[in-house]
């Protein structure tokens, strides 16, 4: 029908495509595809309503940026006057008083928001099958999961059920998710899109970023979505590329590849695949240098302790006192808390509060959380040392393809290993995408990671962009 937003337009604008129809089309789509679960919430009337306003803007030439392109929304984002449950009981029924700041941008260039998406609960998980809404399935393979948290944007996107999808990322959250459902995720550098109105899993890590199936959607949705706000603290001060009208790669790259990523643990099938990516790369000019990021592993042990000390920091918040799930405990405010928290959150978050809290205990303070913040810092290290002689780093996106739903529910640590190869760009802040780049024997796709240094998330777009026009020639 249409490959890419530009293209999109261009239908609507000499009438080849009605938007009101292209709506109304992705709806019938969601409803008949409901068994994958990728939406908590359907914004049905308010999509078609904006697609007649929105069509007719396009025809008179005063749209924005993003007019036509139908996007959904992870449900820990919030919308003004619209659910904001973030996939748990304990948010059941509430709604937000205010739009989170990337996605106001969405709108004022004209994106339609056609529903909020399912995740884990509270972002916490890597399967999305920790959700009050019941688990999403993958839609390449409906006995895998889409991967988490953002596992019902991914679905959405590789599903046809919108045209982009914004995720977010605190561990690998958009890139694993992609790389199950063979889409293209991009995590932004920390601070370099508002995470105003996003619900704190862990705030020194969190990133909003899209899911899309091309890179030039990916590219213009960051370019609306980026920019300093005022509301976040941690928001960067820095001016945005255009990153839409650069995606020509003009230079040869050095492009790094980390040895740590390659040892045991990573299927076969995927380390062939990118292999042949770098012979690929190679053959077209482009330098590949063997990397040392020694302190890799201590990735995953170092990012646990300090997502679920900040995550148990951030849903001390929700107590029943003031909104979502309140337990009436009569006369006994404590029980009420322990009531309301014990009944509204999931086994996952559960797990994570007691693992972060006890991080931060006096006398395991020093020994655990103290520890990991630097070792934190020695993982950045390694990643600025390394961007001083390469452009990009190169890695798989996860050590295995999508795996079976409930394959891997009552083994977290195994669940928590999944993101070796994710966590380390949201500790030391940079931005990475992954890329569809290949199937398996069993036809599930294979993704590939690019990381940058901070900011500079032009080189992942033109080399992304590079290697998916390379492998389609």
């Amino acid at each position: 029908m249409y490959k890419n937003h530009s293209e999109k337009l261009d239908q609507i604008k000499t009438g080849k495509l009605s938007l009101v129809d292209n709506v109304t089309g992705f709806l019938k789509l969601i409803e008949s595809e409901k068994e994958i679960n990728a939406f908590n919430f359907v914004f049905e009337k308010d999509a078609l309503e904006s697609a007649k306003v929105i069509e007719e803007k396009i025809k008179n030439g005063t749209a924005g940026k993003l007019a036509g392109m139908v996007i959904s929304v992870k449900d820990v984002l919030a919308i003004k006057n619209k659910p904001l449950t973030c996939s748990s009981n304990i948010l059941k029924n509430f709604e937000s008083i205010y739009t989170a700041a990337s996605i106001q941008k969405l709108i004022d260039e004209d994106a339609i928001i056609i529903g909020k998406t399912n995740c884990d609960e509270f972002a916490m998980g890597s399967s999305n099958e920790n959700s009050a809404f019941g688990n999403v399935l993958n839609p390449v393979d409906k006995t895998k999961v889409p991967g988490g948290s953002s596992g019902g944007s991914a679905a959405a996107v590789a599903g046809n059920l919108c045209d982009a999808s914004i995720g977010t990322d605190t561990g690998g959250s958009i890139r694993q998710p992609a790389a199950f459902c063979g889409v293209v995720g991009l995590k932004p550098t920390y601070g370099r899109v508002s995470r105003f109105g996003l619900t704190a899993f862990a705030s020194s890590f969190d990133s909003v970023g899209p899911f899309t199936n091309n890179v030039e959607d990916a590219a213009k949705i960051l370019e609306v979505i980026s920019g300093h706000d005022k509301f976040d603290s941690t928001s960067a001060d820095i001016s945005v590329p255009e990153y839409s009208g650069n995606l020509k790669l003009k230079e040869k790259l050095r492009v790094g590849v980390p040895k740590e990523f390659f040892g045991m643990g990573l299927n076969e099938e995927i380390r062939e695949s990118i292999e042949s990516e770098i012979v690929k790369l190679k053959s077209a000019g482009h330098e590949i240098i063997e990397i040392d990021l020694p302190h890799t592993e201590y990735t995953i042990a170092a990012y646990y302790i300090l997502a679920t000390a900040e995550a148990s920091s951030n849903l001390a918040r929700y107590d029943g006192a003031r909104y979502g799930q309140r337990t009436e405990v009569k006369g006994d405010l404590a029980n009420m808390y322990t009531r309301s928290r014990s009944e509204g959150f999931g086994d996952e978050v559960k797990r994570r509060i007691m693992l972060g809290t006890y991080v931060l205990s006096s006398g395991y303070y020093d020994a655990y959380y103290s520890k990991a913040q630097k070792v934190r810092r020695l993982i950045k290290n390694d990643f600025d040392k390394v961007f001083e002689k390469v452009d990009l780093i190169l890695s798989p996106t996860t050590p295995t393809t999508a795996f079976g739903i409930g394959e891997k529910s009552n083994d977290p640590l195994e669940m928590y290993l999944g993101d070796i190869y994710t966590a380390s760009a949201n500790l030391a802040g940079i931005p990475a995408i992954s890329i569809p780049i290949a199937e398996d024997s069993n036809n599930l796709p294979i993704g590939m990671q690019l990381m940058a240094k901070q900011f500079n998330e032009i080189k992942l777009l033109q080399l992304g962009q590079f290697i998916i026009n390379s492998s389609h020639e």
